[in-house]
């Protein structure tokens, strides 16, 4: 395991909540729109998408097959190495409906190697799939989340601080910043949050986590030289969201940034989470696209598909 080259970010003060709006620390809601636009718009949305039968390539050493299960979940499979990010099969998130069904059912994964975790939120570290995941060997976590991780299989915990590196036989995995928040309820602000580049066969593969943008980006670039990026479009509007979250602008900026080769836009089109139209994020992302002469380096995964890279 190799040291971190950046401490961890303080955790904020605490203070009691004055209202509703101070759950979260972008002051996102009060109550009646909260459950306007996220509880019952959803509920009176009818649920789309299909489970697929995954049909796995046959894959050669240096091939990477990457497999969009919906929301910020994919499965990242490699000749000899599976592994799953932020896995999260519920139809129900306590009052939050899935819109769309995961591309995948959780009984057709293949064996799970490593599972990556980027921050304890409850629509990103999701206990019962977690825990009928069939004897998951490793999981890597930020700092102060491994606690949760302890009831639920996994043969190694292993917690992460910023730029901080775990190699196991021939693959790498570093910890990466992020413009987030990890805390999974008002009292634990102490738990981290990031991303992950996954180095292995010569392959590089970034999964943001959830990001607001932020100049981060261009020292994950610069650093590690990410060839893949998975990066979170949806969960923008209103503008407050920003802080926490990207749209499809910024998310191509942090592309840009990243230099890298690959575009996969994630985080979009599950949960209803924020208060634009759950179509909007792909549409505006194909848009700037078009325009910005990325249409080349931009992979729209269909949910339960794998696509070879």
């Amino acid at each position: 395991m190799t040291k971190p080259g950046q401490q961890r970010p303080a955790p904020p003060r605490r203070r009691l909540p004055r209202s509703f709006k101070d759950l979260t620390p972008s002051k996102h809601f009060n109550p009646r729109t909260f459950f306007q636009e996220l509880v019952w718009k959803a509920l009176l949305t009818r649920r789309t998408g299909e489970h697929r039968h995954p049909v796995f390539p046959k894959l050669i050493r240096g091939q990477v097959a990457v497999t969009w299960i919906g929301h910020a979940s994919f499965l990242v499979q490699f000749t000899d190495l599976n592994v799953l990010i932020d896995p999260n099969f519920a139809n129900w998130l306590f009052l939050l409906k899935r819109i769309k069904r995961s591309g995948l059912k959780l009984e057709d994964l293949p064996r799970i190697d490593l599972v990556l975790l980027t921050h304890a939120h409850f629509d990103h570290f999701h206990k019962p799939t977690l825990r009928r995941l069939p004897n998951p060997k490793i999981g890597l976590m930020p700092w102060g989340v491994g606690d949760l991780a302890r009831d639920l299989g996994f043969a190694r915990i292993i917690e992460l601080d910023w730029w901080e590196g775990f190699a196991h036989r021939d693959w790498k995995v570093t910890f990466t910043p992020s413009q987030h928040w990890g805390a999974r309820t008002l009292r634990d602000s102490h738990r981290g949050y990031g991303g992950f580049v996954l180095e292995h066969q010569g392959r590089r593969i970034y999964h943001a986590g959830d990001s607001a943008y932020f100049d981060g980006f261009k020292e994950i670039g610069r650093r590690l030289e990410p060839e893949i990026a998975l990066l979170p479009i949806g969960a923008y509007h209103p503008a407050s969201f920003r802080r926490v979250h990207m749209g499809p602008d910024e998310a191509v900026k942090a592309f840009r940034d990243l230099r890298a080769r690959w575009l996969v836009p994630m985080h979009y089109g599950t949960f209803k989470l924020s208060f634009e139209e759950l179509d909007e994020p792909p549409r505006w992302l194909r848009e700037i696209a078009a325009r910005e002469n990325l249409m080349a380096q931009l992979r729209m995964l269909d949910e339960g598909v794998p696509v070879v890279f």
